[in-house]
């Protein structure tokens, strides 16, 4: 595919009703995307074989903005982002496979089409026991050479990529474009991924604002870039159910993690385990299936002033704690400078901050 094309192909993605498969159909009867979007409608009808109310709203569709091709190379260039097509050598090949993949993504990074990917998922609202499993299986996988795919969400998504970026790769898909920081507290977050080495994919153009309808569809790229879907924390009603079972019916793996019987959080997990998927208790339960093995972790000369020592004495890796829960668990009970020295302690790698502004130790003794 020419890369001007790739834009004409992009503008027709945009169009009310014009799927992954509508458009797989035009591509495979026009000699390219350029003569899909200037066809008129009867044309559309002789050649792409569509029915006369697609072909019209389609050909209305191209007629009412006709540059709008030429509108996303511009704005693909003034934000630094970039576009890959389905036809193209940088397109996932895994994600080709799925039932309607998305055709045409935008990114920022390196896409790495034969880079070997595992899903983690689960719960927005997240238990410190949910955010340190996301922590471990993100760093652990990523040792092991995987890029650890999420949706840069708020809770488990963003855990598991700050686990990730610890040891290796990450990619974040979005439900908005690239270009747009959705939770906007993860700006920061997705752009060092994008500087570690990873990627940060969407199917939504530059500018794209987030909508609802947006992430059930955003939900088939991660399953679909993935061989397998680990899911941590999860509702009986969850939009990671929805996830894992875009996995099965691709015949991906699904994996789970087990948590409290008394867990609203650990229910969907529960669900998916008594339906066959893979109980996790640990990171090598996932890389036996894949024939992988984490490297060991290098034991780290931790160093520490006589504060930071302190701090690090009250932390644990199970549960994170507040700044006033540290003030109170100080043999003083009081600290002037605690918020810098935390920072201090994060730039170490030592701690790690959620999104809850509460702290825990950076790994499990």
């Amino acid at each position: 595919m020419e890369s001007e094309d790739r834009y004409y192909l992009a503008a027709l993605a945009r169009s009310p009703g014009a799927g992954s498969r509508l458009l797989q159909q035009l591509m495979g009867h026009f000699p390219s995307a350029r003569a899909v979007w200037q066809a008129g409608a009867e044309s559309l009808v002789l050649q792409g074989k569509l029915t006369s109310g697609q072909a019209q709203r389609l050909a209305l569709f191209c007629r009412k903005q006709p540059h709008l091709p030429e509108q996303l190379a511009v704005d693909c260039q003034r934000t630094g982002v970039r576009l890959c097509a389905i036809g193209q050598q940088e397109y996932p090949y895994i994600l080709k496979e799925i039932f309607d993949p998305p055709p045409v993504l935008f990114y920022r990074g390196e896409l790495q089409p034969q880079a070997e990917r595992i899903a983690m998922v689960g719960a927005r609202r997240f238990t410190p026991y949910g955010e340190g499993i996301a922590l471990e299986l993100g760093e652990r996988l990523a040792s092991a050479g995987i890029t650890v795919v999420s949706g840069a969400a708020r809770g488990i998504d963003t855990a598991a990529h700050k686990g990730a970026l610890k040891s290796g790769r990450t990619a974040a898909v979005l439900g908005c474009g690239v270009d747009v920081a959705y939770p906007a507290e993860n700006r920061r977050l997705l752009a060092q991924i994008v500087e570690a080495g990873g990627v940060v994919i969407s199917e939504y153009g530059p500018g794209t604002q987030p909508l609802p309808a947006f992430f059930p569809a955003r939900n088939r790229i991660i399953s679909g870039l993935s061989r397998g879907t680990v899911v941590v924390e999860a509702a009986s009603r969850s939009g990671s159910l929805i996830t894992a079972q875009l996995a099965l019916n691709e015949g991906r793996d699904v994996f789970a993690v087990p948590g409290s019987i008394y867990s609203a959080t650990s229910q969907g997990c529960h669900q998916l385990i008594q339906q066959g998927a893979k109980l996790v208790q640990c990171p090598d339960d996932i890389l036996e299936e894949y024939g992988l093995v984490a490297p060991p972790k290098p034991r780290k000369v931790r160093r520490f002033t006589p504060a930071e020592r302190q701090v690090w004495q009250v932390l644990s890796f199970e549960r994170p704690l507040s700044l006033d829960e540290i003030i109170q668990s100080l043999p003083d009970g009081e600290m002037s400078n605690l918020a810098f020295i935390l920072l201090q302690m994060e730039l170490k790698g030592l701690v790690i901050e959620n999104e809850l502004h509460a702290y825990r130790r950076a790994e499990r003794e």
